[in-house]
């Protein structure tokens, strides 16, 4: 599935099958996830050059691997990382690679992603999944454990949320916003899920929200503080990052709070030093995981502790109706294509 411009819908085409040059490797696509971070390129938020194949949250298995490639053999069940690190660097060395100065962007951006069925790339992007997982029995599910699962899980570790504490996750209704309610009650938490999405607060408190607030129905920070005895939360979670959510969240927060954003809208945003400095709060970012996170989850899917939502699953010929749900914020949980 080619998209030939910025807001047009895709096209399938025939196009020549990649073949690996040295260091490089192929995999057969199986599935490939369908999530708000591709959207965003084909709705033209998120600048590539095109004509470009999407995706990159891919089950796959490796058909091929070009001269020096080491580790990865035909035959191999895989994932991929999303960032094109260079694999040398010491980031990449220290296991931080999206902090790596020396990468080519992202899979299925600045290179041809898994809408194909073929996808072909530095063989060291390629992670290979655990044997106990049956990648062809839950090839959607696998594909996009890598950020459905995987972004949530570090977002636990970035912030240090302890058992007993209160998370709340603002854009809890989304795609990752609902695995990040999952994951926060796994980690024995207390979880608010905080959504203007009222019709999805029934998959928020199915995921393991102990309560809900919508930010429409009146001061969500005088909420947040109800909620918690008047305390603040000890953790905001915000997949938004709009001005106002970001404002919001800080002002909810508790002694010793922490607010970690990640991507979203990216808008700058205020907040009180004073504030800061008299409740010893904190301000994070969080960009895209790391190999060795994603290998974590992996195991964690294996051994049947977690399991992503994933309740749209269609073939590659309806990626266009896939992606127009994805648009309107209708999907619960997370939506794949099966490609192979």
């Amino acid at each position: 599935m080619v998209l030939q411009a910025a807001g047009t819908p895709f096209v399938m085409t025939e196009l020549p099958d990649p073949v690996p040059g040295p260091g490089e490797a192929v995999a057969r696509v199986l599935a490939c996830g369908a999530g708000l971070t591709i959207q965003h390129v084909k709705a033209g938020r998120k600048p590539v050059r095109f004509p470009r194949v999407i995706g990159h949250e891919i089950t796959g298995e490796i058909v091929a691997v070009g001269r020096d490639v080491t580790g990865l053999a035909v035959g191999d069940a895989v994932t991929a990382y999303y960032y094109l690190n260079c694999g040398r660097c010491a980031w990449c060395r220290d296991e931080l690679e999206p902090l790596c100065p020396h990468g080519g962007g992202n899979v299925g951006v600045d290179c041809d992603g898994g809408y194909a069925e073929y996808v072909g790339l530095p063989a060291h992007i390629f992670i290979r999944l655990p044997p106990e997982l049956d990648h062809r029995a839950h090839p959607a599910e696998i594909g996009v454990v890598t950020d459905a699962i995987a972004t949530p899980y570090k977002v636990l570790s970035r912030a240090r949320v302890r058992p007993g504490e209160t998370v709340a996750v603002f854009g809890a209704g989304g795609g990752l916003g609902l695995h990040q309610v999952m994951m926060a009650r796994r980690a024995g938490a207390r979880v608010i899920a905080v959504d203007v999405a009222a019709d999805k607060f029934d998959a928020c408190r199915e995921a393991g929200a102990d309560a809900t607030v919508n930010p429409r129905d009146g001061d969500v920070v005088a909420a947040l503080r109800d909620l918690t005895d008047g305390q603040g939360v000890d953790v905001v979670v915000d997949y938004v990052s709009a001005t106002s959510t970001l404002e919001a969240g800080v002002r909810a927060l508790g002694r010793r709070g922490r607010l970690v954003t990640l991507g979203g809208a990216g808008q700058p945003f205020g907040v009180s030093s004073l504030a800061l400095l008299s409740g010893e709060q904190e301000i994070l970012g969080s960009r895209y995981v790391t190999r060795r996170e994603i290998r974590e989850c992996l195991d964690l899917v294996a051994r049947g502790e977690v399991w992503p939502l994933v309740t749209e699953i269609r073939p590659l010929a309806e990626a266009e109706s896939v992606h127009d749900k994805v648009e309107r914020g209708t999907v619960i949980g997370r939506a794949a294509l099966l490609v192979g």
